[in-house]
């Protein structure tokens, strides 16, 4: 097909610059080290007697990253339910998605990651999994991938599929080329009707389009439990009556305006702590070192705590440990969540309501508008424009610790008055199992 051979050059093209790039990530820096081999095929194995004893039907879900784990997490349960003896595969593309995976989702028969786009290195790892139908979560399309899935007869269902607007003005711009693939996708569940329509837009047939809600509202909901606070509070030293502010999956230029926040809070609240958890832990020297800068040198890092340090009262705590941010929501009194005052689409505002928490937020939140829309509709969702704003409204809200309860309880029952779009997405999986 041309689309296809088209696609092959432009994947050759692009590898021309990809694998000089991130060898050289590879070399200096340690990272990609552990995924690069089973990305091109080479599966450990453990990992393949597992898959070789898995039971049928066979289904594989894709879950790129941390985030879009959180919601396969529930689907794979759900589905689980209904096909006690099925083998799940999960794959990850991420390092820290994998680690992730491993931690949460305990019903996946095996644990591997998603293989290059390379049509040879596909069907290597198609031989080895050999699925009845793949399922990628949110809207992770592969060309060849899913080209081959349709040779080999694997029915290929969208789960949990969302389509931001930044994602959805590059596909438009090269509909022709989407419209072939989406053609080939047997179902696709979406979040939102506005998720439909971009989907339709470039070229999935309305027929083969089902809102089904999002299926993270289902992980988040079940997975807050007062034994995860309980840990946290152990491992970070936090007494009963310290004060926390957490200001979750920031980005650069994010960390210094939450500090200068944070120093307006002491100056009427003496008592409180700050927890700054990066977006990206590799930056935790950079984080560190910039709250030092800052004025604060009684800082600590979370990797050193569980390296053996004891906090000895440092007033920050910077966590720079992979998959804690969910448990560190559960000891805030009040949430920042980044990726929202510089643009960067934010981050996932659910995780710190599920917990009963209200949230702040920059305005850059194009990738969370839904989620945005439900906090703010109940209150527990703040919208600041900039460092001064921020300061004012969390300070007005500890002026009212009631108030703060309430509209943080009113999120966490939002949260969980969605769930269920788990057990629909398994109900439209299960329709090609039969």
């Amino acid at each position: 097909m041309f689309w296809s051979r088209l696609y092959n050059v432009f994947l050759f093209t692009a590898a021309l610059v990809a694998v000089p790039f991130y060898g050289s990530k590879m070399f200096l820096t340690g990272k990609y080290r552990k995924s690069i081999g089973p990305k091109f095929g080479r599966i450990p194995g453990d990992i393949v007697s597992r898959l070789h004893e898995a039971g049928t039907p066979r289904i594989w879900l894709h879950a790129v990253s941390v985030g879009e784990v959180t919601a396969a997490a529930p689907i794979v349960a759900a589905l689980r339910s209904r096909f006690p003896g099925a083998g799940f595969i999960l794959s990850t593309s991420t390092e820290t998605g994998q680690e992730m995976a491993r931690n949460l989702v305990n019903d996946a028969t095996a644990h591997i990651y998603y293989p290059i786009d390379i049509p040879c290195i596909v069907r290597k790892v198609l031989d080895r999994v050999r699925p009845d139908v793949f399922v990628p979560v949110e809207t992770e399309l592969w060309p060849n991938f899913i080209r081959i899935c349709r040779e080999r007869g694997v029915r290929v269902v969208m789960a949990n599929g969302r389509i931001s607007p930044r994602s959805f003005r590059g596909y438009r711009a090269t509909r022709f080329f989407w419209g072939k693939i989406l053609a080939i996708l047997d179902d696709a569940g979406v979040i939102s009707p506005t998720d439909a329509k971009r989907l339709s837009a470039i070229g999935m047939p309305v027929s083969k389009i089902h809102v089904l809600g999002n299926a993270k509202y289902d992980g988040l909901a079940a997975r807050t439990a007062p034994e995860m606070e309980r840990e946290m509070t152990r491992t970070l030293g936090i007494g009963p009556e310290d004060r926390v502010l957490v200001a979750g999956s920031t980005h650069d230029g994010e960390e210094s305006a939450v500090v200068e926040v944070y120093r307006d809070i002491l100056s009427r609240r003496p008592d409180f702590k700050l927890i700054l958890i990066p977006r990206h832990i590799e930056r935790g020297d950079a984080v560190t070192d910039l709250v030092r800068r800052a004025g604060f040198p009684d800082v600590i890092r979370m990797s050193a705590i569980r390296n053996g340090q004891v906090r000895q009262g440092e007033r920050v705590i910077v966590v720079d440990v992979i998959g804690e941010l969910f448990k560190v929501y559960s000891l805030a009194d009040v949430v920042f969540c980044g990726g929202s005052l510089v643009p960067k689409g934010g981050q996932n505002l659910l995780e710190a309501a599920a917990w009963g928490k209200v949230v702040f937020y920059g305005p850059f939140m194009d990738d969370f508008r839904d989620e945005r829309a439900l906090l703010e509709e109940v209150g527990a969702g703040r919208t600041v424009r900039n460092r001064e704003e921020l300061s004012a409204g969390i300070l007005g809200l500890l002026d009212h610790p009631d108030l703060l309860r309430e509209k943080g309880e009113a999120g966490r029952r939002a949260v969980a008055a969605n769930r269920g779009a788990a057990a629909r997405y398994a109900e439209l999986i299960a329709g090609h199992l039969k």
